[in-house]
């Protein structure tokens, strides 16, 4: 699983450019689709409104008044399609919709996946339907509103028992057989795979450099992989009366090592400026950790912690990179972009002090 997909352009797609999801026609067809699937008597969407967020992909929300079938009644449901800005994603829609299937089966805490359309006559893209999670996303609310999180040790541990329910999921798994199979040594692949994408980015980059041979000289034993969300941070899930209402953006996802998952959760970068609360800002690592081993028995050092807190910063640092490049060479002028290469030096000082701090394990 690849993250120069996560930044690169894709060509566009002529009939996703012909067709605004808001316009009149595609109101109808996919009033017409929704009759269709929910077994209804008649459907209306009295709402539709694109949410903010979400330069990949686009979501919107329906509110929809259903008549007859097993949806009878006001429904909130989440359109989700890939954005016309057509940038590639590790995943396709139809791909994400089936991996968030298996989520939701495996008892992981995420909205409820309804329909997945291919038809490209009804909205002119795929797309797929879930329903619509109540709560907060926005992570410097989470990390700074305490009404919003009156019991931060207790969503730290929701948090932690949430991931450790998506790692029982493991290979072979039918219907993720899209899925690349796992490597054999994740580690030592994954700073592999960082390096390509460094030498192809005219930048020096010594701090980089460093933290790869780092990992490499430090990368850890093997273990099982598992369906890993490879983007499992504050700003990805939702927060509902100080509780987990849903983990979203499921488009990153693959086989992989589950301490990916929480070396990310747990990278300053994700903090949001709250760093006295490793756990992605919201709480104390104690808690988060508390609430993975409840689930799967497992623990881990500190050591290992550390180590994936700078591979998390290695990977967001190579992302931030090529976004750079994407603004730089012209092909997407975007302050966005131009912005988020601004964070490489910050990024590049987290991974000098991690291992330095490490240096002697």
């Amino acid at each position: 699983m690849g993250i120069s997909a996560m930044a690169q352009a894709a060509p566009e797609n002529a009939s996703v450019a012909g067709m605004d999801l808001d316009s009149p026609a595609v109101h109808d067809s996919l009033q017409r689709y929704l009759l269709a699937q929910a077994g209804a008597a008649q459907v209306a969407i009295t709402k539709m409104a694109r949410l903010s967020g979400g330069a990949i992909q686009e979501n919107w929300a329906l509110d929809v008044t259903v008549e007859g079938g097993p949806y009878q009644g006001k429904q909130t449901w989440v359109l989700r399609t890939d954005a016309p800005s057509a940038v590639a994603v590790s995943l396709t829609r139809p791909q994400e919709f089936a991996v968030l299937s298996v989520a939701y089966q495996a008892g992981v805490t995420v909205p409820r996946p309804l329909w997945l359309c291919r038809d490209p006559d009804v909205a002119g893209r795929d797309f797929f339907v879930m329903e619509r999670i109540a709560g907060v996303a926005a992570g410097h609310r989470l990390v700074r509103e305490a009404e919003l999180v009156p019991n931060r040790a207790m969503l730290g541990e929701e948090l932690g028992a949430n991931l450790a329910q998506l790692h029982t999921v493991v290979p072979p798994q039918p219907s993720l057989d899209f899925l690349p199979a796992p490597y054999a040594n994740h580690a030592l692949e994954t700073i592999a795979e960082y390096r390509r994408h460094l030498d192809h980015i005219d930048v020096a980059s010594p701090a980089l450099e460093w933290g790869l041979r780092w990992c490499e000289l430090h990368a850890p034993a093997s273990v099982p992989a598992c369906l890993i969300h490879r983007d499992y941070r504050t700003g990805n899930y939702m927060v509902d009366q100080g509780k987990l209402s849903g983990v979203l953006d499921w488009e990153f996802a693959g086989w992989g090592d589950p301490r990916e998952d929480i070396g990310w959760l747990m990278a300053r970068c994700w903090r949001f400026s709250a760093n006295e609360r490793e756990a992605g800002g919201v709480s104390h690592a104690e808690d988060f950790l508390r609430g993975y081993q409840r689930i799967s028995g497992r623990s881990f050092t500190r050591a290992e912690l550390r180590y994936w807190q700078v591979m998390a910063h290695l990977r967001w640092a190579v992302i931030a990179l090529q976004q750079a490049q994407r603004h730089l060479s012209g092909k997407q002028p975007s302050l966005e972009l131009a912005l988020t290469g601004r964070l490489v030096a910050e990024l590049e000082y987290e991974i000098i002090n991690l291992t330095a701090e490490g240096s002697d394990e």
